[in-house]
C-alpha cells in the first residue's frame, strides 16, 4: 500500500510554484486560443501552448493528487466533506455565474438558463472541468484503496493509452487523467525524494531539462506528441520536469522574484481557476474590438495577465465582505458531523 501521512511533507514552496506553474500555463492555453479563434490568426504565444500541452494537464493532477495519502484513511463523512463537497459547492455557485453571463446576458437568454444550467452537471464547462472531475478522482481512490497501486497504475496507464472518445466530458478525462492523479498519491514519497535529489543535483537536472525540453519540442514540432505511448511518456517527463524547475526555483534565493509570484497564483490556484474566465473575456473583447494592440500574440500575452491578476483582485476585494462566499465555502455549505452529533443531543 502507499506509505501515508508521515512520508507526505506539509505544505512545501516548490509544490505551490508547481501548481502556479501549471495555472498559468492552463489560462495562457484558454486566453491565447481563445484570442486566435476570435481573431482567425496564430500569433507568436501559440507554439508554447502547444509545448506545454503534453504536460500541462497532466502534472496539474499530478501535484493534485500528492497530499491525498495525509486524509484517504479519514471517515467518509470528513472526506466528502473536504474532497467533494468542497469542489461541488464550487462547481455549482461558478457554473450558475457562468450560464447566466453566457446564456442569459450573452447567449440564448435568461429562459434558457436552466437548460444550459442542468446540462452543465452532465457535461461540464470548458473552464471547469478539473474540479468537477477532482471529486470523482478523490471518491475513486478511496474504493481504490484495498488494490495493489501498482495494477492500479497499470490500469490507468492503459486508459490513457487507450485514448477514449467518447464525447462524454467525464469518461474521456477520466481515462486521460486518472493515472497522473493516482500517480501523485501512490507515488508521492518518491516524487518528494526526487524534488529533493534535484536540489542537491543542479548541474544535472540542468542538464536533463535541456534534455527534456528538445525532446518535447521536436515531438510537438513533428505532430506525433499526441500518438500512443508518446503522449504517456511525454506526461510523465513533462511533470518530472515541472517538478524539476519549481524544486531549483524553491531552493535558489536568486530565483525569488520569479519564485514568489508562481507560489503565490499556487496557493490561490483555485481562486484563478474559478474567476479567470471573467476578465479573460472581457479583456479579450476590448482589445479586439478597439485594436489597441496590433499584434495578435501581444493580445494573448494581455489577456492572459489579465485573466491571473484579475481573479486575485477580485479575492483581495471580497476577502472578509459578505461576498466572500464566491471563494471560500460558507459554514452552510459544510458537512460537520461533530457539529451535527451535538446539535442533535441537545
Amino acid at each position: 500500500m502507499p506509505n501515508t501521512s508521515p512520508a507526505v511533507p506539509g505544505r512545501i514552496d516548490w509544490v505551490d510554484i508547481a501548481k502556479g506553474f501549471c495555472i498559468i500555463m492552463v489560462v495562457m492555453m484558454h486566453s491565447t486560443l481563445g484570442v486566435e479563434k476570435a481573431a482567425g490568426v496564430e500569433g507568436w504565444l501559440n507554439p508554447l501552448v502547444e509545448f506545454a500541452k503534453p504536460f500541462r494537464m497532466p502534472d496539474f493532477f499530478l501535484i493534485a493528487g500528492l497530499f491525498l495519502a495525509r486524509r484517504i484513511d479519514r471517515p467518509w463523512g470528513e472526506y466528502l466533506d473536504r474532497k467533494v463537497l468542497h469542489f461541488v459547492y464550487f462547481y455549482i455557485l461558478w457554473m450558475g455565474i457562468q450560464t447566466v453571463l453566457k446564456t442569459g446576458l450573452a447567449g440564448d437568454g435568461f429562459a434558457a438558463i436552466p437548460r444550459d444550467f442542468l446540462f452543465g452537471l452532465i457535461q461540464p464547462y470548458g473552464t471547469l472541468w478539473f474540479i468537477y472531475l477532482l471529486p470523482v478522482f478523490f471518491v475513486v481512490t478511496k474504493l481504490l484503496r484495498p488494490v495493489h497501486p501498482a495494477i492500479v497504475l497499470v490500469a490507468g496507464a492503459a486508459l490513457q493509452i487507450a485514448q477514449v472518445h467518447t464525447g462524454s466530458v467525464i469518461v474521456d478525462e477520466f481515462a486521460s487523467r486518472f493515472v497522473f492523479f493516482y500517480a501523485g498519491y501512490a507515488l508521492a514519497p518518491a516524487i518528494f525524494a526526487f524534488a529533493a535529489k534535484v536540489q542537491e543535483m543542479r548541474q544535472v537536472a540542468l542538464g536533463g531539462l535541456i534534455l527534456w525540453v528538445l525532446l518535447n519540442g521536436s515531438l510537438v514540432e513533428a505532430g506525433i506528441a499526441d500518438a500512443r505511448f508518446v503522449s504517456l511518456g511525454l506526461a510523465v517527463l513533462g511533470a518530472m520536469a515541472v517538478v524539476s524547475v519549481s524544486a531549483l526555483l524553491a531552493a535558489s534565493p536568486v530565483a525569488s522574484p520569479v519564485a514568489a509570484p508562481l507560489r503565490y497564483c499556487g496557493e490561490n490556484s483555485i481562486v484563478i481557476y474559478l474567476a479567470f474566465f471573467l476578465p479573460m473575456a472581457v479583456s479579450r473583447i476590448l482589445l479586439l474590438k478597439f485594436g489597441i494592440v496590433p499584434d495578435i500574440g501581444t493580445i494573448s500575452l494581455i489577456v492572459t495577465s489579465a485573466a491571473i491578476v484579475g481573479p486575485l483582485v477580485m479575492f483581495w476585494i471580497v476577502r472578509g465582505t459578505w461576498l466572500g462566499f464566491l471563494f471560500e465555502r460558507p459554514a452552510w455549505a459544510r458537512y460537520e458531523p461533530a457539529r451535527r452529533l451535538a446539535h442533535a443531543a441537545e
